[in-house]
């Protein structure tokens, strides 16, 4: 079982990463290097930092020496400024970024070691991160490093994803026998083939190859990735909100989502 498998993984951390070891250490959140005017407020958070760029919300993960592993307090927090956000007459977009070494490396392994299935279904261990399907706004993610697992997971759930020219996307989680992620928003990004190949497998691919297949909308240098999807954000942020919201949002997406969290079958309106 899960719980027996993971135990056997407990002393070597987020093992599923394959991330090198180097990467571990203490760095700080990158920081925008352009003249674009910034409000940047202190946070009551402990593991995201935000700031308001020109209608646009900028939300940066910070758990440095987790590779932003994605735990239930930091989405919690992500959480809870993406409805802020999302309530804002003053933000038109959504920005999500990490740092230059991880996005987000994955789920915390350390946080799901001594849970079995039953106590994962029975109290919906996972169930904080369906919450960016029902923001309005477009988000854009702004990747560098490691987006594996559960972080590039994340990063699919934005509407659009621009990487670092070294960014490395993957689903290890077959890896440590657990259900690999990725099987519906890889899919339907990428194709069955290529996505299978990839989930099946466990291994990374490039930001060359995201946006050759599709899954990413533009490659940039490393340091002008969050310059590039701020600016992005900030274009789609001065046009018509409702007619925004509107490109984004149908029925069915929304019936598919709700149908997937309550583990039902979708009842489809073609609308």
């Amino acid at each position: 079982m899960l719980t027996s498998f993971v135990r056997t993984l407990s002393r070597t951390r987020l093992v599923v990463l394959n991330v090198p070891n180097a990467c571990f250490s203490t760095h700080n959140t990158l920081r925008m290097k352009h003249d674009t005017s910034s409000d940047e407020t202190p946070s009551k958070h402990k593991f995201i930092l935000t700031e308001s760029h020109d209608k646009v919300g900028l939300i940066t993960l910070n758990r440095p020496k987790a590779l932003n592993a994605l735990s239930t307090d930091l989405f919690h927090e992500l959480n809870d400024v993406l409805e802020k956000f999302d309530n804002d007459p003053n933000v038109g977009a959504i920005v999500i970024t990490g740092s230059e070494k991880a996005f987000a490396a994955g789920a915390d392994i350390k946080e799901m070691v001594d849970k079995n299935f039953a106590q994962v279904y029975k109290t919906n261990f996972l169930g904080n991160w369906g919450k960016i399907n029902e923001i309005r706004k477009p988000i854009i993610a702004a990747v560098n490093g490691f987006a594996l697992g559960g972080g590039c997971e994340l990063a699919m759930s934005c509407d659009i994803i621009y990487a670092g020219e070294t960014a490395k996307f993957g689903q290890p989680e077959i890896k440590l026998g657990v259900i690999p992620g990725g099987t519906q928003r890889l899919t339907r990004a990428i194709g069955k083939s290529k996505a299978m190949e990839i989930i099946l497998t466990g291994k990374n691919f490039t930001a060359q190859e995201a946006e050759k297949w599709g899954l990413v909308s533009k490659v940039f240098p490393v340091d002008k990735v969050l310059e590039e999807a701020i600016k992005l954000g900030q274009k789609i942020a001065s046009f018509s909100q409702p007619s925004i919201q509107a490109a984004k949002e149908s029925h069915d997406k929304k019936e598919g989502m709700n149908a997937f969290l309550e583990k039902r079958e979708p009842k489809w309106m073609h609308e």
